[in-house]
């Protein structure tokens, strides 16, 4: 008899709702994180790249690295706090909205580089609050 399995990345969207919120809360810390401490440790280089202002690569890079912090710590509990889970989806669309309007406003002046890294990002965050959301909603 031979039996399939999903493949690891859909194993988690159809797991239950508490291993996908917690899955994508990690997610979220790990990659949010790291963008913080690249943007701290390379600040330069990456205002430079993406024609952002100078002044402000280092506070993007320490809010990062802190509400990577936070929303490690919303995940790693052992049971994970709704309303912990909905103001990370809430920040995490804030972001998304925000983002986007800047961009569109011109109000960063960023290059071309800058832009596209502005959309991607925008959009990984976006993905991290609907896999949120939808996690979460499984739960109830």
């Amino acid at each position: 008899m031979t039996t399939t399995t999903a493949p690891g990345y859909l194993s988690t969207l159809l797991a239950p709702g508490d291993k996908l919120l917690r899955t994508s809360l990690r997610l979220d810390a790990v990659i949010t994180g790291a963008n913080g401490l690249a943007y701290l440790a390379l600040s330069g280089p990456l205002e430079s790249l993406l024609g952002l202002d100078s002044r402000l690569g280092i506070p993007i890079g320490v809010f990062l690295t802190l509400y990577g912090i936070g929303v490690a710590v919303a995940g790693a509990t052992a049971s994970i706090n709704h309303t912990a889970a909905r103001t990370v989806i809430g920040l995490n669309a804030a972001w998304v909205v925000v983002s986007l309007a800047a961009l569109i406003e011109g109000a960063l002046d960023l290059n071309a580089v800058g832009s596209v890294w502005t959309v991607m990002q925008a959009a990984t965050v976006g993905g991290f609050a609907a896999l949120q959301y939808l996690g979460l909603r499984k739960t109830r």
